[in-house]
C-alpha cells in the first residue's frame, strides 16, 4: 500500500481535493480531526496534557478546552513545541494503526502541517494543493467568518506554497481556472499504477 500525505495551506482547498479522491474511492486520514479526538478520548494523551499546562485546561465534560489551550500556545512557541510533542506522535501512532486497516492501493494521510510535523516522514509519496493568496484569504473569510488580518496571520504561520511544491511529487492547482477533478483523475491513475 502506498501512504500518500496531502497538504496545502489554508484555504487551499485541500478538504475539497481529498473528497473527490474518496468519491474514487480512496480512504482519506484527517490528521487534524484525529488529533482533537485524541485530545478528547486518548487517557494518556489528555494526561500529558494536564501534566503540561494543568486542569485548567480540562472543562467540565473532562474534554481538552481548545480555546484555552489555543489561548496557552498561540505567540507561545515553546508551549507550542510542548503541545506538539505530545500530540504529533499521538497522532503518528494512530495513524499507523489506521493504516494497518486498510485494503486500498493507496491512502491519503492530510494534514495542514505535513511537513512541519514531520508527518511526511511517514508517506512515500506528497500530494500539495495550491492556490493563489487572495482566494485561499477569500476562502477563509468567507469559511471561517473571520477579519482578513486574522486569515493573513495564520497564512503567514505556515510553511509557503512555493516551498511546499518544490517538496511534492504531485500538485494540483485549485485555483478557479483549471478544472479540479481532471487533476485528480490523473493523479488517482498515476497513483493506482
Amino acid at each position: 500500500m502506498i501512504k500518500v500525505g496531502i497538504t496545502g495551506g489554508i484555504g487551499s482547498g485541500k478538504t475539497t481535493v481529498c473528497k473527490l479522491f474518496e468519491l474514487l474511492g480512496v480512504p482519506v486520514y484527517y490528521s487534524d480531526t484525529e488529533a482533537k479526538k485524541l485530545l478528547d478520548e486518548d487517557e494518556v494523551v489528555k494526561q500529558q496534557i494536564v501534566d503540561l499546562f494543568g486542569h485548567d485546561v480540562i472543562d467540565e465534560s473532562g474534554k481538552v478546552d481548545r480555546k484555552k489551550m489555543a489561548a496557552l500556545v498561540f505567540n507561545n512557541k515553546e508551549r507550542l513545541e510542548q503541545l506538539n510533542a505530545v500530540v504529533h506522535p499521538a497522532v503518528a501512532q494512530h495513524f499507523e494503526a489506521w493504516c494497518k486497516k486498510q485494503t486500498n492501493v493507496f491512502i491519503l494521510k492530510e494534514a495542514a502541517i505535513l511537513f512541519e510535523s514531520g508527518a511526511h516522514k511517514q508517506v512515500d509519496k506528497v500530494i500539495v494543493v495550491s492556490a493563489p493568496l487572495d482566494l485561499k484569504v477569500e476562502r477563509v473569510i468567507k469559511r471561517d467568518k473571520v477579519a482578513k488580518e486574522e486569515v493573513l496571520k495564520r497564512i503567514n504561520n505556515q510553511m509557503p506554497d512555493e516551498e511546499k511544491v518544490k517538496l511534492a511529487d504531485h500538485v494540483i492547482y485549485n485555483n478557479e481556472k483549471e478544472l479540479l477533478i481532471p487533476q485528480v483523475i490523473a493523479v488517482y491513475q498515476q497513483l493506482i499504477n
